[in-house]
């Protein structure tokens, strides 16, 4: 993606991709726990081209991937507000998906003056876990393949993309963005390529969404509008998706603040890299359009 500049923090260089008008209304896109700022390139293209979009890579991912710990959601939500104070912008709607709407939720309950309004996609609500199981157990269950490549070494980028087309939530989808979003993963060099996200982010990040109660209740006490995009289906296309249809019915009807759309037929990845782009565009432009001119 184009207009990549890199913001400073206290441990190294955080890695934005800035595109659209300087003076236009301000989204920030937070990618989800082993992704990078690419997930959202789909969405990129269809936003209104009046809209300033600041795609991130969370430290330890894309280019970011080596600016190191502390790591956890608090540190992620402490270098948005410096990326929004170093370019000298107010506020702004911001997007998450997946981990990424947790670092929304909790964004907006530290820093309500800072954000307007959210739009999960697919995530923000709390990970249930069976009784007795460890948090690392809990993260391999939940996140799956994604996380399984990290220990992996591919030795060409083709069988990288091999071992994702057997994916089922991702193979049957399978397009450019797709292809984009894999490659920009990849470091090293072959036969010995291999993810460049950290792994020890990912434990980290994955363990606080699994353990921390104040975290997974954050969504009960967002002082701003959200909208929840819910995929009908889950990480590996199965149906009923990472968020219980209930579950998002029975908070919407709890939360006045909270407006949820289903999207039956869409994935955890198809939503971004697929043809749910479109429908999150909707959603950034809709909450757009409330704040006014």
């Amino acid at each position: 993606m184009e207009g990549l500049i890199r913001i400073p923090t206290a441990h190294g260089r955080l890695a934005v991709y800035d595109s659209g008008p300087p003076d236009g209304p301000v989204v920030v896109l937070i990618h989800g726990i082993t992704a990078s700022a690419l997930s959202f390139a789909p969405l990129r293209r269809v936003l209104s081209p009046t809209v300033r979009t600041l795609a991130v890579d969370l430290r330890g991912r894309g280019e970011s991937a080596e600016v190191p710990g502390p790591f956890g959601i608090e540190t992620h939500v402490a270098d948005l507000v410096g990326v929004l104070d170093h370019l000298g912008i107010g506020q702004a709607v911001l997007v998450g998906h997946s981990m990424g709407a947790y670092v929304a939720t909790l964004f907006a309950r530290r820093h309500p003056d800072r954000t307007p309004h959210l739009v999960l996609v697919d995530g923000g609500f709390p990970i249930p876990a069976p009784d007795g199981m460890e948090p690392d157990a809990v993260i391999e269950a939940v996140v799956g393949p994604a996380i399984t490549r990290l220990g992996m070494e591919f030795p060409s980028v083709e069988a990288y993309f091999d071992f994702w087309r057997a994916h089922p939530a991702v193979g049957p989808a399978w397009n450019g963005d797709v292809e984009a979003y894999l490659r920009y993963d990849l470091v090293g060099t072959p036969p010995c390529l291999r993810s460049r996200v950290s792994v020890e982010a990912v434990r980290t990040d994955g363990r606080q969404l699994v353990t921390d109660p104040d975290l997974a209740g954050a969504i009960e006490t967002v002082p701003v509008p959200m909208h929840l995009l819910r995929a009908g289906r889950g990480l590996l296309d199965e149906p009923g998706g990472l968020i219980p249809e209930a579950m998002a019915d029975a908070a919407a009807a709890r939360i006045p603040r909270l407006t949820v759309t289903h999207l039956p037929h869409l994935n955890h990845y198809t939503i971004l890299l697929g043809p749910g782009a479109a429908t999150v565009a909707a959603a950034i432009d809709a909450a757009l359009g409330r704040l006014g001119p």
